[in-house]
């Protein structure tokens, strides 16, 4: 018997569907996001998922005159699914100030530690710049 048709699921799994012709028209609606550029939905092995990247960045005192430093920070950047969903929504009132509830996924920060880095500046004295370094990503409900 051939298989009908090739479902690849989140996990990166693939799910083969045979003999029934029906089965094919059937998908998960997780099967059915597709990325920005059209391509089916590829699991982890999306290079535009959403992920921390790392980049350098110099810091410097804005207004004394201290030693730069350069730190190596991360960004969470990528997309989710880009599905969204409106709702609408049932009100006992007269008014609907909102007849909608809309929901999104952004590319956020789940994880990160607060650091620290010491600028030497003039006459000896040091100051001290902080930052969230991030330490993984993940889809959330967008605000």
């Amino acid at each position: 018997m051939k298989p009908s048709i090739s479902v690849g699921t989140p996990s990166g799994l693939l799910l083969v569907l045979m003999c029934c012709p029906l089965l094919g028209s059937i998908q998960s609606a997780s099967s059915n996001k597709a990325s920005d550029n059209g391509h089916p939905h590829l699991g982890d092995s999306d290079p535009e998922r959403c992920m921390r990247h790392h980049f350098v960045e110099t810091i410097t005192h804005p207004i004394y005159k201290c030693n730069s430093k350069m730190v190596l920070l991360a960004r969470c950047e990528g997309h989710c699914s880009h599905t969204t969903r409106s709702d609408p929504l049932i009100s006992f009132s007269s008014v609907l100030k909102q007849p909608f509830k809309s929901t999104c996924s952004c590319c956020r920060p789940h994880t990160s530690k607060l650091k620290a880095v010491r600028l030497r500046c003039a006459g000896g004295t040091r100051i001290t710049a902080t930052y969230r370094y991030i330490l993984a990503c993940k889809c959330e409900e967008c605000s």
